[in-house]
């Protein structure tokens, strides 16, 4: 039987009036209460039973308890300390699962999660999203799978395709291959948000799409081709490496990139061709 089927939901508007306690909108908190949602997450994970779980963001441990029913090992990260007290009350007949207060960007994934391969499973507020992803996916032991309830429109701009992307897409596909896996309504949250969320899915390569030593040249000229968004590669590349107009058509076209193009037109391996051209410049 699914694991999701098998515990009774939280009732998490009373715990939070039992302990006096309002949900933080600067923490965006939306606690995901719905059952039939907290199942898509689970099976979207596709939990084995010897997996070790990293969720971030527990809230009241409505998620974790399900990730517990299904995987080896959950280490659960919350900064919020109010929590605390009741996430420890309803994840008390867990034994498998590791309680952890602190800030995720902050903490060295590899101190929790010592080996690759490990899972991790998160719903997110949108201010922390990138940089959530990007610290997970840097880490020195890698997850190979990453899923995470996120705002609608975020999960559409990682999935992007060239012509409409973005400097957050590129961050996660050189790392991996993202897809939608289930669409979330704004009632299975308490509160209610204001926009719906998707769950989405990220399967990491075993390594980068660019070597990892061309990786800071690689973000470096993305972070320059997307700094003017309505100019051209041409203009952004001439302020973000310091060249000429003319030094920047040349490298673009070295890599057979039409220079009046945009940064969002671009593909992974166009971007990879750029790179390519770029060290193989003198100097």
């Amino acid at each position: 039987m699914d694991p999701a089927l098998t515990l009774p939901p939280l009732n998490v508007p009373a715990l939070l009036r039992a302990h006096a306690l309002t949900p933080k909108k600067g923490l965006g908190q939306n606690f995901l209460i719905d059952p039939s949602a907290l199942q898509r997450v689970v099976q979207a994970a596709e939990i084995g039973p010897q997996d070790a779980v990293l969720e971030v963001g527990p809230g009241l441990g409505s998620l974790t308890r399900h990730l517990a029913r299904a995987a080896r090992q959950v280490v659960a990260v919350e900064l919020d300390t109010r929590l605390l007290p009741i996430l420890q009350d309803v994840l008390a007949d867990f034994s498998n699962i590791q309680l952890i207060q602190g800030d995720m960007l902050k903490i060295d994934p590899a101190s929790l999660m010592p080996e690759n391969g490990y899972l991790v499973v998160a719903n997110i507020p949108y201010y922390i999203t990138s940089a959530l992803i990007r610290h997970l996916i840097e880490a020195r032991t890698r997850p190979s799978r990453l899923v995470l309830t996120v705002q609608q429109e975020v999960a559409e701009r990682v999935c992007a395709q060239p012509g409409q992307m973005s400097l957050l897409a590129l961050g996660v596909q050189v790392y991996g291959k993202p897809r939608l896996a289930a669409s979330i309504p704004a009632g299975a949250f308490y509160p209610v948000p204001a926009v719906d969320s998707s769950v989405l899915r990220v399967d990491l390569y075993p390594e980068p799409f660019l070597p990892a030593e061309q990786l800071p040249l690689f973000f470096q000229l993305a972070h320059a081709g997307f700094a003017q968004k309505r100019k051209t590669l041409r203009n952004c590349l001439s302020a973000g490496l310091k060249c000429s107009g003319d030094e920047a058509a040349a490298l673009l076209r070295r890599a057979n990139i039409d220079p009046q193009r945009r940064a969002e037109t671009l593909s992974l391996e166009e971007w990879r061709a750029l790179v390519q051209q770029k060290l193989a410049l003198p100097g």
